[in-house]
């Protein structure tokens, strides 16, 4: 494979991934360096609310057209669709509870993988339309309707009384915090649309990869505590943590080829395919699906996959469009 290493090393070389590399460092030769709770949490919302608002804007500039309906349209058979065929794939190793919160779990996306690409674009001077925010949002909570689904109808045999409290998921699904703040921010974005931009640029433009540096140092504290638990999800899982990201993403590549996206449109398509969500789903999870072991799943999205985004996968997927876009 003639892959550009340069890609990878422009990546990897990116002040955010390198942050992200620290954090994991720190953990590996046991520094006591921490970062209080209550500041990625602040940090994660005020991500939220700069990617939504920003892509809020642009969507006012773009307005909604057929390309903007067809790459929606594609979010949403995505989210609906990767949840369905890794349950099938995930049931050869596991229960039913489990393969579902897994699945449901790569069907959802990950906010922060989403942005370190969009940083990458910026970096190899490539556009991306706004918009695309707006499918992120899409594609953050059917994956948890989906997972249900297929618990309540592979293990309706062995428990018929079970019995879920669907207001409940409904609502963890659609209006958990994240979700809110993204899908509002998107909106006051569209609303204001230019105006709005310039008062907010200082706070949601020049801030926003300090930010995120420092948001990524502390998943890489996370992650790399959360490295130690691959001993216990197996080689099966973290096989499939690896290959079924470049499975999703070579799945969206094709849509987005078909569809005529835009190049940078495609990598953050391809990129929503192949992360996985390791906040709003395994929140949704716990609550619904308590059988599922929380360390399967989040182990699998923290600690392999979305490492394996943000160095490799994220290159490699790039490298997949200048195949088939060339």
């Amino acid at each position: 494979m003639n892959m550009d290493v340069s890609l990878i090393l422009s990546n990897i070389l990116n002040p955010p991934v390198l942050f992200f590399f620290l954090g994991m460092t720190a953990i590996f030769v046991k520094s006591d360096l921490e970062v209080p709770p209550p500041i990625p949490k602040l940090f994660s919302l005020y991500l939220l609310f700069a990617i939504g608002f920003k892509g809020g804007v642009e969507l006012a500039k773009s307005g909604v057209n057929q390309e903007v309906l067809l790459t929606l349209a594609a979010a949403i058979l995505m989210a609906c669709a990767v949840p369905v065929y890794t349950f099938f794939i995930l049931k050869l190793q596991l229960d039913p509870y489990n393969a579902a919160a897994i699945a449901a779990t790569y069907g959802s996306i990950s906010a922060v993988t989403f942005i370190t690409a969009s940083s990458f674009l910026e970096q190899l001077n490539v556009n991306f339309d706004g918009y695309m925010v707006a499918a992120l949002a899409l594609m953050e909570s059917p994956a948890i309707i989906v997972g249900l689904i297929l618990v309540n109808l592979s293990t309706s045999e062995e428990e018929s009384d079970r019995e879920f409290s669907w207001p409940e998921v409904l609502q963890e699904a659609f209006l958990n915090g994240a979700v809110f703040l993204l899908v509002g921010s998107l909106l006051v974005g569209v609303l204001t649309g230019e105006r709005g931009w310039q008062v907010l640029s200082p706070f949601t433009q020049d801030m926003f990869y300090g930010v995120l540096t420092f948001f990524l140092l502390d998943m890489g504290l996370v992650a790399a505590k959360r490295i130690k638990d691959l001993k216990k999800i197996g080689v099966f899982l973290i096989s499939f943590a690896i290959l079924t990201p470049i499975l999703n993403a070579g799945i969206g590549l094709l849509i987005a080829r078909l569809i005529d996206m835009p190049e940078g449109d495609a990598l953050l398509f391809s990129v929503l395919c192949a992360s996985a969500s390791y906040i709003a789903v395994p929140a949704a999870m716990r609550l619904t699906v308590p059988e599922a072991n929380p360390s399967l799943y989040i182990s699998t999205a923290l600690a392999v996959t979305f490492p394996f985004n943000i160095i490799v996968g994220i290159p490699l997927y790039q490298y997949g469009i200048n195949l088939l876009w060339s």
